[in-house]
């Protein structure tokens, strides 16, 4: 009986979890879509890309940012290299004229000095030696859109912006779209949505680093990385949590279709788990409480999925309980991301949401679990 009670408690709060996300979503309103003509001031961005082992993208990356409607004057690109063993660097530099240019990490960190957060020391390096007054952090993977840049410049507008999160689509590996993609491309789209949500409704600030943008003054203003860099990842979402607490009510989300970066998805189910064990991993380095609380009920209603499916085995009468649970989350989660699906133009993707539930159940067990108690491996590297 108590067990059945925290069941239905645990997923009565889900319900509502999703019910609120869905509000928060339809509560963001449209960007404008702007052209190079619309800009009062073009401020002077520097884009910063940190790679490790990007031959095969790179060149797609950065063509991609200076075919940009911006002016080239006002904005400059600066890779910085982490201990490629590939032709990253070579080909950056082939591409890049001045004022863009490479950096290299083992310029400023030996081979054999460890750290545990070398995105992180790669993006200080190279933002001490930007000169822009806004920062715009991406991928080495991700291909960017042509108004990219006037849409961060029109967002910057407005006074007081410190901080701008933007959004990140995944496409298929090669363009592969196995079940694998599908998987992949509808979990983070889900997740896509809950930052809209979570940022409009002030559940916890979130972002992704392949698209987004900070001001100088407000890296400066909270010592950049400083008490965050020994986190392996967090590059993103703890930069943005430290600007919130300095400077209440200065960030904004880009909620703009032309403003989407694509990303292929993990080319195999191993690399998947890593990058997302990778992400789990700073969950509980985060200071804003609702953010860490919502994560907990998340983790505890999928484990308790599981464990009454197991019951289920041993007292059948628990199974009617687990299928409503399951339909009810199914309706729940379908509910909140029509409308994302909408703004990222993938609701031909939905079909596979209902087939892909029992993975994605086991998956958020596991990838908390390991996130919180394990290790992964990451471009050639394991972190504990």
């Amino acid at each position: 009986m108590i067990y059945t009670l925290a069941f239905c408690t645990l997923c009565i709060l889900y319900v509502v979890l999703m019910l609120l996300y869905r509000y928060g979503f339809s509560q963001e309103r449209q960007t404008t879509a702007v052209s190079e003509g619309d800009i009062n001031e073009y401020p002077f961005f520097s884009i910063i890309i940190p790679a490790r082992n990007e031959a095969d993208n790179i060149a797609a990356c950065l063509q991609s940012i200076l075919n940009n409607n911006y002016p080239g004057d006002r904005y400059e690109i600066i890779l910085i290299d982490d201990f490629s063993t590939d032709d990253t660097a070579h080909i950056a530099k082939q591409l890049l004229p001045p004022p863009h240019r490479v950096l290299q990490l083992k310029d400023h960190l030996s081979a054999e000095e460890r750290i545990n957060a070398y995105k992180k020391k790669a993006l200080e390096i190279a933002i001490q030696q930007s000169t822009g007054d806004y920062i715009i952090t991406t991928d080495a993977d991700c291909t960017l859109p042509s108004q990219w840049l006037n849409l961060f410049a029109s967002a910057v507008e407005e006074q007081g912006i410190h901080f701008v999160a933007a959004p990140v689509s995944f496409t298929p590996y090669q363009q592969n779209k196995s079940w694998l993609y599908y998987f992949q491309s509808l979990d983070f789209m889900t997740m896509q949505g809950i930052t809209v949500a979570s940022n409009k409704l002030n559940l916890g600030n979130m972002c992704n680093g392949a698209n987004m943008l900070f001001s100088r003054a407000a890296f400066e203003a909270v010592d950049g990385y400083r008490d965050i860099d020994h986190k392996a990842s967090g590059d993103d979402m703890m930069l943005m949590q430290k600007i919130q607490r300095r400077f209440p009510d200065s960030i904004r989300y880009l909620f703009e279709h032309h403003a989407i970066v694509e990303t292929p998805v993990q080319p195999d189910f191993a690399s998947f788990i890593n990058q997302r064990i990778r992400w789990a991993s700073k969950a509980d380095s985060y200071p804003q409480f609702k953010m860490t609380l919502i994560l907990l009920v998340v983790y505890l209603f999928n484990c308790s999925l599981l464990c009454t499916a197991i019951i289920s085995f041993i007292w059948p009468s628990y199974l009617p309980v687990l299928l409503w649970a399951l339909v009810i989350k199914v309706l729940a989660e379908l509910f909140f991301l029509f409308p994302v699906a909408r703004f990222y133009r993938k609701k031909s993707e939905l079909i596979f949401f209902i087939f892909l539930q029992p993975l994605h159940i086991l998956y958020i067990i596991i990838a908390g679990f390991l996130g919180k108690f394990g290790s992964y491996s990451w471009k050639g590297r394991t972190v504990q």
